[in-house]
């Protein structure tokens, strides 16, 4: 089923999500539904908290569903090694239309559960690695605006606040 994304400015998006204690069928569905969502949006990847649900879960697939296989599960995932630097524009589902370039590590590595609660390592580098730190911060309750500083952060935020204001948002 897809679910509707929760937009900046939603009362809890920007909180930190709890940890999953059970690995059942509704964790099972909830994963799907993200899966789903995250096709249909288009994104390639969705966190937990972008569907209102404060639960440390996030999807990632890199081929947008175009390659079948190609989802990355992770529950409850920690960073074990980040290193380098890359700078690349970024968005994000949950603030549409508006992107910015954030810096990330070049190369992030992050242990966790699979959808089973199977230990689960995944290596990143260039975009994985952007997009394993970009769904993880959501988990954390932090977005890429949260990255960024001055007035390109300031741009954005008002863009946001005027598409509110006009009821666009």
């Amino acid at each position: 089923m897809i679910r509707p994304i929760v937009k900046f400015g939603v009362a809890g998006l920007q909180a930190p999500s709890q940890p999953v204690v059970e690995f059942d069928t509704a964790l099972h569905t909830l994963i799907d539904d993200m899966i789903e969502t995250m096709y249909a949006a288009p994104g390639i990847g969705l966190a937990a908290p972008q569907i209102g649900v404060p639960l440390q879960v996030c999807v990632i697939d890199l081929s947008i569903g175009k390659r079948g296989g190609q989802v990355i599960t992770l529950v409850n995932p920690e960073f074990v090694e980040r290193e380098g630097l890359q700078l690349e524009e970024e968005g994000c589902l949950s603030v549409p239309g508006l992107q910015a370039t954030v810096p990330r590590s070049e190369r992030a590595v992050v242990t966790g559960r699979d959808r089973d609660g199977l230990p689960i390592t995944i290596e990143g580098h260039g975009l994985l690695a952007r997009a394993l730190q970009h769904e993880l911060d959501h988990l954390d309750g932090r977005l890429f605006l949260d990255r960024l500083r001055g007035i390109q952060r300031d741009v954005i935020v008002r863009r946001i606040r005027k598409q509110q204001r006009q009821g666009a948002w």
